[in-house]
């Protein structure tokens, strides 16, 4: 199948909904962890929907389900780190945070597939490193804001993994649906521990507005089930390596609508911004540089 000019626009839409849900985080006036919960039960009813109109297989092995369902847990994870970062701090922080989740990828992946680290991910990993070294060595207001986003980073990292592993057994839709629902679930059950002990006047906030409302269905089933419906699709038309090379640009486009939206409480010091662009060069460069690599080996061989 050949890809016309509409996918092209299409894939840069989805990177667009991928980077827009930290703004989106940051307008969502309930607590990082009441957030995602609600979050992950309507991507779970959402998904489940989509499944029974595309008729998708919910069969999972006893195995399976039990690797997802402990895997949800370490999306749910991700997720509260990442939208509490956004609070504490602002969108930019946390996406600059979530970046780094290449640096881990470079570390998770090898140890998991058992295969031998790649020096190349190494250095760029480092060179990240080197780029959020620039951002805490200046005067940096939310270090605990940028903190929370590495590790939204790096458990984003660490699913993405499992997954890769998980999608040669189970269709990625079953994937998805369990993931949300486990993550539902673990949420739930962490709410009496996240009241008396984290929860701001020991007082859960479950009730949304009716604006909040809005932006979490906005999150869940544009930013999370047609995104990633749409996604998959693509993949019959555009190679994995040119959707993975635009899913970089994610950051740069949350950090774009964070300054539009929310204006001067989005501007940085100079040295933040060059931190920025080390951190997203490395992640935009490194597929270019993983192919020649690859070629230079298959060359040798």
């Amino acid at each position: 199948m050949i890809a016309t000019t509409r996918d092209y626009f299409k894939l840069h839409f989805i990177v667009f909904l991928f980077g827009f849900t930290a703004v989106l985080g940051k307008l969502i006036s309930l607590p990082s962890v009441e957030m995602v919960f609600y979050r992950t039960m309507l991507a779970a009813v959402g998904m489940a929907v989509l499944m029974l109109i595309i008729k998708a297989d919910f069969t999972v092995s006893k195995a399976d389900l039990l690797k997802i369902l402990l895997t949800s847990i370490i999306v749910a994870i991700h997720w509260i780190t990442f939208f509490a970062s956004g609070k504490i701090s602002n969108p930019s922080t946390s996406l600059v945070g979530f970046a780094t989740c290449s640096f881990w990828a470079a570390i998770f992946e090898p140890i998991a597939k058992r295969k031998k680290i790649q020096l190349l991910e190494i250095g760029l990993g480092i060179v990240v490193l080197i780029g959020l070294g620039i951002i805490l060595a200046l005067d940096f207001k939310y270090p605990l804001g940028l903190f929370l986003g590495v590790i939204s980073g790096m458990t984003a990292a660490l699913f993405t993994v499992i997954n890769s592993n998980l999608v040669t057994r189970v269709n990625t839709y079953s994937i998805t649906f369990y993931e949300m629902l486990g993550a539902c679930i673990s949420i739930l059950l962490f709410l009496p521990i996240y009241k008396n002990t984290f929860a701001a006047g020991g007082e859960l906030l479950l009730i949304p507005t009716y604006i909040d409302w809005v932006y979490i269905a906005i999150m869940a089933w544009a930013c999370s089930v047609y995104a990633y419906s749409a996604t998959i699709e693509l993949t019959k038309k555009l190679s994995v390596f040119f959707i993975q090379l635009a899913l970089n640009l994610e950051p740069v486009y949350g950090i774009i609508l964070a300054l539009i939206i929310f204006g001067q409480n989005e501007v940085m010091s100079l040295k933040f911004y060059l931190g920025t662009l080390i951190i997203l060069g490395a992640v935009v460069v490194y597929p270019h540089l993983k192919r020649k690599s690859d070629q230079f080996s298959n060359r040798s061989t």
